[in-house]
């Protein structure tokens, strides 16, 4: 075995151990104990495998009994298994994934090096793909919203739509983060997508050619009326200088109301999440992380935003797709009585992960380390932001091109405007929305 590639394997290993603190620890699965598989008829003897060399050595004194299992497993796959040589550096990703999915936890996951690669050019605003927004909780990645003007909007992609084949290959039991590397790809080339859609008797089949797509995260326009309205796709890296130009243009042009659309956001940088908190909230704290032990992190409003005058009233508008850091975002507004929430139950996916790097550019741990609180102190996780106004938006209004979520929060900041009553009471739905 190569010496260079063990020291790293150890490293990482410690690395995931060291992280795995957070979540609950490292849980080995299931296994023979070593040497109690009996020959038989149909299993040939084998001799006995030693550990790799050096290996025990390196492990840390405090871990060789924990790691004893592990190497005797390494040097059976590199002696036994039938087909030789294997990828010591699959095997590697493989022993680090499987730890990751041992937490039990679906947002502490290993990234690889182009699952990684991937993720940091779509918050920096720019990737290669069909451009839409995605699930990967479920059982089948799925479409949360197609971009404006991508290549998957164009096919005719809809929200709710399920990947269930990627070029005529089956992807049911395939991780859902697979079947998304597996769709992006370089622009111009061609993927054929299998689509599972409610209310389709037969699946569809798609054929879309990959593009470059560039994702604006902030932009906005004035809607009749005098009210802004501004829409945060992600909060990635460019996102602060997009709002803040954003809201320097349509301020100057005195709004009576803002609409805030943070609808099918999936999140992105807590950092920018307070960013944007600030710009409509001039005091107070915008979040708090909570830790394994209890302890908490306030994280404060940074002061000087651009729309922070309450006289300017204000509406956000949340779906199933709002997610993470715009739960952040629409959270803080709520409990501050900075806005009203119009739309659905968001996500719920009130924990914050670290993406830490690995050595020798071999990905990434992207591992959940606290829970946050809004300013009230509310968990979000697994539970979503309740809106002040629920307002459901049905497959029949998306494909007539009718926004009833975007009606009502005209018709809800209209009512603030003129100082009129508006709806106070949430009707409860018939079931949770689900992602």
């Amino acid at each position: 075995m190569n010496k260079t590639l063990q020291i790293i394997l150890l490293g990482l290993i410690g690395v995931a151990l060291l992280l795995g603190g957070f979540s609950g620890g490292f849980v080995v699965g299931h296994m023979l104990p070593y040497g109690g598989l009996q020959p038989s008829a149909e299993s040939p003897t084998i001799s006995p495998v030693t550990t790799p060399s050096g290996a025990e050595a390196a492990t840390p004194q405090d871990l060789q009994t924990l790691f004893k299992p592990f190497w005797e497993a390494w040097g059976i796959i590199h002696t036994q298994y039938v087909n030789q040589p294997v990828d010591d550096v699959k095997l590697m990703e493989g022993a680090i994934n499987g730890m990751m999915e041992s937490l039990g936890d679906k947002h502490s996951t290993y990234m690889d090096p182009q699952t990684y690669k991937d993720a940091n050019s779509q918050l920096a605003g720019s990737y290669e793909g069909i451009g839409a927004y995605v699930d990967t909780s479920g059982d089948y990645l799925t479409i949360t919203s197609p971009m404006v003007g991508s290549p998957a909007e164009k096919a005719g992609l809809q929200p709710g739509d399920q990947i269930v084949a990627v070029d005529h290959k089956d992807m049911t039991g395939i991780n859902p983060e697979l079947v998304r590397q597996k769709v992006i790809g370089p622009a111009g080339s061609v993927v054929h997508l299998t689509i599972k859609r409610a209310g389709e008797s037969s699946y569809l089949e798609f054929d879309i050619t990959r593009a470059k797509i560039t994702v604006p995260s902030a932009s906005g326009k004035m809607l009749d009326n005098g009210i802004a309205y501004i829409q945060v796709t992600t909060f990635g890296n460019n996102t602060t200088q997009e709002l803040t130009d954003t809201l320097n243009t349509l301020m100057a042009q005195h709004p009576k109301g803002i609409i805030l659309d943070l609808r099918n956001n999936g999140g992105g940088y807590l950092q920018t999440a307070v960013e944007v908190v600030s710009q409509f909230q001039d005091t107070g704290v915008a979040l708090y992380e909570q830790y394994g032990d209890g302890t908490k992190k306030s994280y404060d409003v940074i002061p000087g935003g651009l729309a922070t005058d309450k006289k300017i009233p204000m509406v956000v508008l949340i779906n199933e797709g709002s997610a993470s850091a715009s739960e952040i975002t629409a959270g803080a507004l709520q409990d501050y009585g900075r806005a009203k929430l119009v739309g659905v139950v968001s996500y719920g996916k009130g924990s914050v992960q670290n993406w830490v790097p690995l050595s020798n550019e071999q990905g990434a741990v992207r591992i959940t380390i606290a829970h946050w609180l809004t300013p009230n102190g509310n968990q979000i996780d697994q539970k979503g932001l309740t809106p002040d106004v629920y307002v459901p938006m049905s497959i029949e209004d998306r494909k007539a091109g009718r926004d009833p979520q975007l009606d009502a929060a005209v018709e809800v900041l209209k009512a603030m405007i003129n100082g009129t009553a508006i709806p106070t009471s949430v009707p409860t739905p018939t079931a949770t929305p689900s992602p």
